[in-house]
């Protein structure tokens, strides 16, 4: 989503090196504009190039770079970095042709994207694809939940989901990985100039399991966020296009139950830790997130 630069950004020295490496990369674009900045990320655009330093906490050696170079197998589908990452500050930094963002304001494009992550996840695997290991992120989260009521409720759901989610096993191998994004959601598509969706940010890019990929819209419906409406777009148009995430027909959940419970536990955790950093209470949406958590531990129970 686009933005206006904010004033503690602009003021900074890695502000100004990743709008330097815009000038360069495209003299003459005009003004900088900062798309994103949140946490530990920030993404400023120079005309049509788009400049990202990413999180300083992940790994971004060998398997980025293999990340990178599966990316670029992969351009009718994917928006990739242009050329190698650079560092800058001690931030691995990297270049990308700028696509306009999904526009919230405007119908959501729920088809698209599934019908983008059903093409994604039919593709041939190569030997080399390195494999995404995103489920770690929910561990880490609830890993840093204070006390109170809500992180209690949302440690107890945590302890609902398989051990090798929780970190106490290692994932189990899939029989059948398909090439997945990793991290999607629909901020993570953008159309190019010649009018094609894209997806883009390729850290978690390489084999795992596609319902996954589903995790996310599956958490929020289950959670009473996303309308069924458009729950059903979307699940509609990729068992239209293929997808092998799910069934083609009957129950999805058989598939997406783990993942759309990780991930629900993963946005409240998000949610309860920003909350309690601004020193909020949550809104209805955050909220609805947390509850979700107290049906999922209700649901261990009563089994």
């Amino acid at each position: 989503m686009t933005g206006p630069v904010h004033t503690e950004t602009a003021q900074s020295g890695l502000f100004a090196r990743l709008v330097d490496i815009g000038r360069e990369q495209a003299p003459g674009g005009g003004p900088p504009e900062t798309l994103y900045d949140r946490h530990g990320v920030l993404v400023v655009r120079v005309g049509d190039v788009v400049v990202k330093a990413h999180q300083a906490d992940r790994e971004y050696g060998d398997p980025f770079l293999e990340r990178i170079r599966l990316a670029e197998s992969l351009q009718d589908v994917v928006v990739g970095p242009l050329g190698s990452p650079l560092c800058v500050e001690g931030r691995t930094v990297t270049l990308a042709t700028f696509g306009e963002p999904v526009d919230p304001a405007q119908d959501l494009p729920w088809e698209d994207g599934a019908r983008l992550l059903a093409d994604l996840h039919s593709r041939t695997v190569p030997v080399n694809a390195p494999s995404w290991g995103r489920p770690t992120r929910v561990a880490r989260l609830v890993s840093r939940l204070a006390d109170g009521p809500a992180e209690t409720q949302v440690r107890n759901a945590f302890t609902t989901l398989p051990a090798w989610i929780r970190g106490e096993e290692a994932e189990p191998s899939s029989s059948a990985p398909s090439l997945i994004h990793g991290d999607w959601h629909l901020g993570q598509m953008v159309r190019t100039p010649g009018g094609h969706w894209r997806l883009i940010d390729i850290e978690d890019l390489g084999k795992g399991d596609p319902a996954w990929d589903l995790a996310r819209p599956a958490a929020l419906y289950s959670a009473g966020v996303l309308p069924p409406d458009d729950w059903e777009r979307f699940l509609g148009a990729y068992r239209d296009a293929g997808g092998p995430a799910v069934p083609a027909h009957g129950d999805p959940w058989t598939t997406l139950d783990v993942p759309a419970r990780s991930l629900a536990i993963q946005i409240a955790a998000t949610c309860v830790i920003s909350a309690g950093r601004e020193d909020r209470p949550l809104d209805g949406p955050e909220q609805a997130m947390v509850d979700a958590c107290l049906r999922i531990s209700a649901a261990r129970d009563a089994a």
